[in-house]
C-alpha cells in the first residue's frame, strides 16, 4: 500500500522529507494526521496540495474539489478525456483524472523540476497512466505545444502559484488566448483564483476570461463573495456552453458550500472590473501567513 511505502522510506519519528527547490524555496511533504495515507505538500509555508496515496480519487482542498467536479461533468463517467494541468504540486489532479477516467492522456506542466522529482521519489505517479511531465513556465511551454496537442484538451487546468501568488504572465488575455487554442471544441479551462477582501483580483479575472471565451462560470464560497475571508475561487470558460446542469447540487453539498455565479450575477460581479493585458496584468494578492496553520518546525532544515 502507499501509506506503508512512505512511512518505510521515512521510518518512524523520522523527519517529514524536504527539498529546496529551484527558487530556493523549502519544500515539505508532511503527513495529514486526520486522514491515515494521506499528505500535505507544502511549499514556502503554504500548503500547495493534498494527496491522499491510497484513494486518489478523494479531493480534500475545497478549490480543487471544485475543480474535479468541473472534470467530472466535461465527459461521460469514466470516459477518458485529455487534460493538461499547468502547475503540477503533488499531481493530485492528475492522479485523480487516472483513477476516475483511466486512460486518459494527460499533460504536466512544471517549472521547477526539483519539486516533480521530490514528490515522484516519495509519492510516485500510478504505473501505467499517461501523465507526460513538461518542465519550463506555463506560459511558455503551452506557447509551444506541438500541433497534435492544439485543439485536443478537454480540460485545461491553471493552478500556476509562484510560492503563495500567482505570477501575472500567466493572468492576462494573451494567455488565456494561447489556453483557448490547447481546447477541443467543447472543451474547458479551470482557473485558481487566490484573493482576499473586495475580490478585486477575481473580478478582473472573471472579466479576462469573458474577453476571451463565450462562457464563464465561477465557484466560490458565499463568505467569499461577501468579502469575509481570503481563499480561492474557481473559475470556468468555454466557448461551448459549460456542461454544469448539476454544477449547483455537487458544490452545494460539499463539506464547504459553494455556489455556480453565471449569468445575469456574473455580469453584476464583474462590473466595471478590467480586462488584464500583458501590459496591466499583476500578480495575485499575497495571503497573510496567520491564514496557514502550518508546524512550523518541520519547515526547519
Amino acid at each position: 500500500m502507499a501509506r506503508d511505502r512512505g512511512r518505510d522510506r521515512r521510518g518512524e519519528g523520522a523527519a517529514h522529507p524536504s527539498a529546496r527547490l529551484q527558487d530556493g524555496l523549502l519544500a515539505v511533504l508532511e503527513e495529514d494526521r486526520f486522514r491515515p495515507g494521506s499528505f500535505v505538500l507544502v511549499v514556502d509555508g503554504t500548503p500547495q496540495s493534498h494527496l491522499d496515496a491510497d484513494d486518489p480519487s478523494y479531493l480534500s482542498f475545497e478549490y480543487v474539489r471544485r475543480i474535479g467536479h468541473g472534470i467530472d461533468l466535461v465527459a461521460p463517467e469514466g470516459e477518458a478525456i485529455t487534460a493538461v494541468h499547468l502547475g503540477g504540486g503533488a499531481f493530485t489532479l492528475p492522479r485523480y483524472v487516472e483513477a476516475t477516467r483511466p486512460g486518459s492522456r494527460q499533460q504536466v506542466v512544471e517549472i521547477d523540476s526539483a519539486l516533480v522529482e521530490f514528490v515522484r521519489t516519495h509519492l510516485p505517479l500510478p504505473r501505467g497512466a499517461s501523465i507526460r511531465v513538461r518542465h519550463g513556465d506555463a506560459r511558455s511551454v503551452v506557447e509551444a505545444f506541438p500541433p497534435g496537442l492544439r485543439g485536443a484538451a478537454d480540460v485545461v487546468v491553471v493552478d500556476v502559484f509562484a510560492g503563495a501568488r500567482t505570477p501575472a504572465h500567466v493572468t492576462s488575455v494573451e494567455f488565456y488566448q494561447s489556453v483557448a487554442g490547447l481546447l477541443a471544441p467543447r472543451g474547458l479551462v479551470a482557473v485558481n483564483i487566490a484573493d482576499g477582501a473586495g475580490l478585486a483580483f477575481a473580478r478582473g479575472q472573471a472579466a479576462t476570461l469573458a474577453h476571451v471565451f463565450e462562457h464563464v462560470a465561477l465557484v466560490v464560497d458565499p463568505q467569499m463573495l461577501k468579502a469575509r475571508r481570503f481563499g480561492n475561487v474557481v473559475a470556468f470558460a468555454s466557448s461551448a456552453p459549460l456542461p454544469f446542469e448539476r454544477m449547483p447540487r455537487l458544490v452545494a453539498s460539499d463539506p464547504v458550500p459553494a455556489k455556480v455565479v453565471d449569468g445575469r450575477e456574473l455580469r453584476n460581479f464583474i462590473a466595471g472590473a478590467p480586462v488584464s493585458t500583458d501590459q496591466t496584468a499583476t500578480k495575485s494578492p499575497a495571503p497573510a501567513r496567520s491564514i496557514f496553520q502550518v508546524d512550523r518546525k518541520s519547515q526547519n532544515d
